[in-house]
């Protein structure tokens, strides 16, 4: 009887041939894409068709979300599970017994570093085999350089996606003038691209906070004020931004019902001159890359947040008058004209401070631009938001209501020369002249103002501490 001796090489080349054949497939899968989830449910899978009877789990480090129920890991760096650390420190290959079981490491390893461990382990104490050893390795190896690959890629993509984020709003910033459009575009884009629960901007003048109407709300209440309090503290200590990933970790008292922090300060030259922060619900929603991001574009938003402001300051600067805050007479006079284009009618009060000389020589002209400091908050106080005070010139002021009629334009002049005797220290009094357009007349701006100069005169005439109205001729 002849024996054929070929066939145990034969069935074990056949299973060589099997696995090999396996590993190529899975290597072209791992060429084929760059999602870390797809390499490591390659992995796995691989695994279990060719050595089915081990049980396997990826130690992976805690950059890696598991959204795909694969048997995964933390890789915990202060674990009793020495034998793993040590695979993955020294990138070999290490083999624990302990009596029970038997578990092999291998670490998955590119050429930049190692980044995680395959756990194989098996029910019996009895030890792999060497063949088995090594065509684990080489899987892990291979494995190990796609997550390489993968890694890279996204961190490519995000870099691109940051670096977009970051021309899309320097951009943006640049082709917006107002403060007020300014912060509402930042406000919304890191909103937006960080899924932050709530943003602030804050400002610091001679020590005191201001916080911009544009931000969340959660800034405007209470609560906040000791938490902005505390970020600033921290802040002037650090002289740099604070990241805090969880706030719960934190040893002080501070009301903060959001559980990350991102905080930037806003400075010219060494100053501080404002904050920004950003917060979210949960605990570590943010990233240490999310938070050196938002730096880099705090730290770009900042020139174009203080050019809104210094435009603004000087716009003001532009129409109003110094000394009383109240608008120039040329502002007055380009609204009231845009005011005949578009609206009905319109009441145009001239008053002048009586005997006001007689205050600058009894009290002198200090204590007498202190008078008319009171005369326009009085004025201001006691306007609409549409309606427009003025400096007309010397101690005389103006005031114009659009879409007024006379009789309501009497009543108001007549209020404010009431308030201004009752509530001026010292007292002074006002005359009043008042003129009227309404739509359908012929009329103009020039006209509108000699006819109440006309009534001013009549009625300083007439006595002083009163009012006079001298109305258009039809």
């Amino acid at each position: 009887m002849k024996i054929n001796r070929t066939n145990p090489i034969i069935n074990y080349k056949s299973v060589e041939e099997v696995k090999y054949r396996e590993l190529f497939k899975v290597t072209e899968k791992f060429h084929s894409t760059m999602d870390i989830s797809s390499v490591l449910a390659e992995i796995i899978q691989t695994l279990q068709k060719v050595f089915p009877q081990y049980e396997y789990c990826l130690l992976m480090s805690n950059d890696h979300n598991n959204s795909d129920d694969l048997p995964i890991k933390e890789l915990e760096y202060n674990s009793e599970n020495l034998t793993a650390i040590s695979s993955y420190v020294n990138g070999t290959v290490e083999i624990e017994n302990d009596g029970d079981c038997l578990h092999l490491y291998a670490p998955l390893k590119g050429k930049q570093g190692v980044y995680g461990v395959l756990q194989v382990q098996t029910d019996a104490p009895a030890p792999i085999k060497n063949e088995e050893i090594d065509f684990i390795r080489l899987l892990a190896n291979t494995a190990g350089s796609a997550l390489e690959n993968a890694k890279l890629y996204q961190q490519s993509r995000k870099l691109i996606d940051d670096l977009r984020f970051i021309n899309e709003t320097s951009y943006e910033l640049n082709a917006t003038s107002s403060l007020k459009e300014t912060i509402q575009f930042l406000v919304a884009k890191v909103t937006s691209f960080f899924s932050a629960s709530a943003i602030g901007f804050i400002f610091l003048e001679k020590e005191e906070v201001e916080v911009l109407a544009e931000s969340s709300d959660f800034f405007h209440e209470d609560i906040a004020k000791v938490f902005i309090g505390y970020i600033y503290e921290v802040i002037q200590v650090e002289k740099d931004g604070i990241f805090i990933g969880d706030t719960q970790q934190l040893k002080v008292e501070m009301s903060c019902p959001y559980g990350t922090i991102m905080a930037v300060p806003m400075t010219a030259g060494e100053a501080m001159k404002g904050i920004v922060i950003a917060v979210a619900a949960e605990p570590y929603s943010f990233t240490f890359d999310m938070f050196k991001l938002f730096q880099s574009i705090i730290h770009r938003s900042t020139l174009a947040i203080f050019n809104s402001m210094l435009r603004e300051k000087l716009e003001k600067m532009v129409v109003t008058d110094h000394l009383t805050q109240l608008f120039a007479r040329d502002y007055l006079n380009d609204e009231i004209e845009l005011s005949m284009q578009a609206d009905h009618e319109g009441t145009f009060i001239l008053m002048d401070l009586d005997d006001f000389k007689h205050i600058n020589d009894t009290y002198g002209h200090q204590v007498g631009d202190e008078v008319l400091i009171q005369v326009a908050n009085l004025i201001k106080d006691h306007l609409r938001l549409t309606d427009i005070g003025a400096r007309w010139g010397g101690e005389e002021l103006a005031v114009y209501l659009p879409n007024v009629e006379l009789a309501i334009g009497i009543q108001i002049a007549q209020r404010l020369r009431e308030i201004i005797s009752k509530s001026t220290k010292p007292k002074v009094t006002v005359t009043c002249g008042i003129s009227h357009w309404v739509y359908g007349y012929k009329d103009e701006v020039k006209y509108l103002f000699k006819r109440a100069d006309t009534a001013l005169y009549e009625a300083k005439r007439a006595g002083k501490n009163r009012i006079a109205v001298k109305e258009i001729q039809k």
